[in-house]
């Protein structure tokens, strides 16, 4: 108790202190400086706990982040810089800018995020912004839908790794992803009319195929280096883009921990569950929505193993998922910072389509049937090394099929609207 009061003086300390001083600028530098002070404080306390934090979230960040990213910021990298992203972008201006409102460019940027993970369509949106493809306002509109969660995670890690169960893995994939894209249709009339970028410079005349290969090597001219210098930029950028994830999942798997050892967590879980309608969802839940408010993973795996039935238990997984917790929003913050694009957008649309994947999650499982009241089976996880490159080559996979697929979806795009327009003729 002594411990956990000093870390509590400190943190007053750092907020009464500002407020005497009626300064705004004072305010956020003094408690931000307090707050860091009693993080720091509690590490050197409790040492031990705070060490094997850390190893959990390398342990994370190694099983699961870098074999489920890395060959996704890699082919990105790669796609972008061989001038992909403007074939995409005049193939899809006709459909992206009607449903969205964000350039033709957006769909390479909703493609690769959903087939990988957090934070790549922060980070492919950003550079959309920077390269002058996108504007402020279409990169933080089209961020807020595109970056999603990965779906080796929820399908691997949630669905068969925490719950035992294969058959939930489809519900959960279809409320994340149907609530992202409605949380994009959404947006379409979010600061309409305002910043909005001028379509792809298009090379060429006839039909619109020629003209996206056109343009896509007219971009290739711009950026003439050998295929071998592309490979090697890519794959730095990627892995120090995954070295700053590493550190911020390190970092709130030790301050989750820490809050968990002086009481915080169940101080704060006692207010919901007093305060939050028994309806809305089992008080047995709110801890893990607590836990996933902080951390992503932490809060699946106790929303897996709460006393609850699957259906809720399910949709505080979906909810956790699409909100990602704090530590995906500094990631965020972190590999947009230098873009000017604000993270604010981006927090108040999690929160938003927390809630949808959770309303989406108890509709398509329905709470009252009586299937979900046993495990269908016990399957066969692989653990070990063999876990970590079979996460890789399922990775790998999944990047060729969804490059392959975002061609394909390009393709068919064009052919309705050269149908739709042919038929308005």
């Amino acid at each position: 108790m002594r411990l956990i009061g000093i870390i509590l003086a400190t943190g007053l300390f750092a907020f009464s202190v500002p407020l005497l001083l009626r300064k705004k600028d004072a305010v956020i530098s003094l408690s931000l400086a307090g707050l860091v002070a009693a993080i720091a404080l509690s590490m050197v306390l409790f040492p031990e706990p705070s060490f094997n934090a850390a190893e959990r979230g390398i342990k994370v960040w190694w099983d699961i982040v870098l074999p489920a990213l890395l060959p996704f910021f890699i082919a990105a990298e790669l796609l972008m810089s061989l001038g992909v992203v403007h074939f995409m972008g005049v193939l899809m201006e006709p459909i992206m800018r009607p449903l969205f409102n964000v350039p033709g460019t957006g769909s390479f940027v909703l493609a690769m995020g959903l087939a990988s993970g957090y934070p790549l369509g922060a980070a492919l949106s950003a550079r959309l912004k920077d390269s002058g493809m996108a504007s402020k306002t279409e990169a933080e509109r089209l961020m807020c839908f595109s970056n999603t969660s990965d779906p080796l995670f929820m399908t691997g890690a949630v669905a068969i790794g925490m719950f035992k169960r294969k058959d939930i893995a489809g519900i959960i994939l279809a409320a994340h992803y149907i609530s992202a894209l409605l949380v994009g249709l959404a947006l379409r009339f979010w600061r309409l009319g305002r910043d909005s970028s001028p379509p792809i410079e298009q090379q060429g005349q006839g039909f619109i195929v020629v003209r996206a290969l056109k343009t896509m090597r007219a971009a290739q001219r711009k950026n003439p280096k050998p295929f071998g210098e592309l490979l090697g930029d890519a794959v730095k950028k990627s892995v120090n883009t995954l070295l700053i994830i590493l550190g911020f999942i390190v970092l709130f798997s030790v301050i989750f921990e820490l809050m968990k050892l002086s009481g915080a967590i169940a101080i704060l879980s006692s207010v919901i569950s007093h305060l939050a309608p028994k309806a809305l969802f089992p008080p047995e839940l709110h801890e893990a929505l607590l836990s996933g408010f902080f951390e992503i993973t932490i809060g699946t795996s106790a929303a897996s193993q709460a006393e609850s039935l699957l259906p809720y238990k399910v949709a505080a997984c979906s909810a956790i998922i699409a909100w990602s917790g704090l530590s995906v929003h500094a990631q965020v913050a972190a590999v947009i910072q230098g873009s000017g694009l604000s993270v604010w957008p981006y927090t108040a649309t999690r929160a938003f389509q927390g809630v949808l994947a959770a309303v989406l999650t108890l509709l398509l499982m329905n709470p009252s049937s009586p299937r979900w009241a046993v495990p269908v089976f016990e399957p066969v996880i692989v653990t070990g090394p063999l876990a970590w490159f079979s996460n890789l080559g399922a990775s790998m996979g999944l990047c060729l099929v969804i490059t392959g697929g975002v061609f394909a979806v390009s393709l068919a795009g064009l052919i309705v609207h050269c149908a739709g327009r042919n038929l308005r003729r």
